[in-house]
């Protein structure tokens, strides 16, 4: 798909794409079923909820290929455009990269701000809850790189207050997503961030509540 990213290529294999979409899909279904038996504010989510377009939005972009190359579910309170944490895993075969993430995506400035809020008040809590998803991690590359002005650096749990997004996530490989307990391998890996997508909705909770 990388290599034959246009219209013409699409539609003559339209076929293709029809049946990878329906097997994708029916893999949406028993992921969400999976995440709503230990987090039930996930309950009665559709598949249509946690799963994306094929087609790019151009529109405010360069880069004006039609189509995405992966493909991705994600399962959070009131679905994908809810603004929650959730629960997502990652599939672009054709340029390897797979991965399972759960946590805040690109958070408005107000959920960053109660975010830090949280720490600042409880980040003994906080840490707990980032250090029991294990071998998933934060992007600190896209960390600031400075302390956000207004926020304590001498604060023992300081370090999360220059994150911009409050994703965790893990890289994997082929072997892992082809094999015969995918599912159940990435829905107990990413089962261990519950507590911490608790605390992050009830940051986006407190956020809207305060008008921010």
């Amino acid at each position: 798909m990388s290599r034959h990213n246009d219209r013409e290529w699409f539609e003559a294999h339209r076929a293709d794409y029809l049946h990878v979409k329906e097997r994708f899909e029916e893999f949406a279904a028993r992921f969400i079923e999976s995440v709503a038996a230990f987090d039930p504010t996930v309950e009665g989510l559709s598949v249509r909820d946690c799963t994306y377009r094929i087609y790019r939005d151009v529109r405010f972009s360069a880069d004006k290929r039609p189509y995405k190359t992966h493909m991705g579910v994600y399962v959070a309170p009131h679905g994908k455009k809810a603004g929650y944490a959730g629960y997502y895993i990652h599939v672009q075969p054709d340029e390897e990269n797979y991965f399972l993430c759960a946590g805040l995506y690109n958070p408005t400035p107000g959920v960053v701000r109660s975010v830090r809020e949280e720490v600042m008040t409880d980040g003994a809590a906080f840490d707990a809850a980032v250090r029991a998803c294990g071998d998933f991690g934060f992007d600190w590359e896209g960390a600031c790189k400075r302390m956000p002005r207004g926020w304590r650096a001498e604060d023992e749990y300081s370090d999360y207050y220059r994150l911009r997004t409050y994703e965790i996530y893990k890289k994997v490989d082929r072997d892992y997503v082809l094999a015969p307990h995918f599912l159940e391998n990435a829905v107990a890996e990413l089962q261990r961030a519950r507590p911490l997508n608790a605390i992050l909705n009830r940051c986006v909770d407190y956020a809207r509540e305060m008008g921010w």
